[in-house]
């Protein structure tokens, strides 16, 4: 079976930022960890990201812009690349999705979708 054109693999890992928190203001800081990886067949370049972050009282927000952390990471065949962000909420539960905007080499542009991850400090889901 041959390897796939365009896909690449998303996986986010997110934690509760208690120095940063201050609960008694309604303000919970959470940081994310994203490793993307190409597991395509063509090289690609990832242009603009856009997050739906929504908060436990369902208040939305969505986020749109260029690259991730100031850059637009060009990824290979097999290639990954890892950032860490931030997103702050006003509920101490919530949760983020979204998908990343992707340029092949052959100029292809399309949609690399990221799962529905949680946000919550511990101890508040089981």
């Amino acid at each position: 079976m041959s390897k796939p054109r365009y896909r690449i693999d998303v996986v986010v890992q997110a934690r509760y930022v208690a120095e940063q928190s201050r609960p008694e203001d309604r303000h919970f800081v959470f940081a994310y960890t994203v490793n993307l990886r190409n597991s395509g067949a063509i090289a690609v370049r990832l242009m603009s990201r856009h997050w739906r972050i929504v908060d436990a009282e369902g208040k939305v927000r969505e986020v749109r812009g260029e690259g991730v952390v100031g850059e637009q990471p060009h990824l290979d065949p097999g290639q990954g690349f890892e950032y860490t962000s931030g997103a702050v909420l006003e509920t101490s539960v919530g949760s983020m999705q979204g998908s990343y905007r992707m340029l092949a080499d052959d100029g292809t542009s399309f949609e690399a979708p990221i799962a529905a991850f949680s946000l919550s400090i511990p101890r508040t889901l089981h």
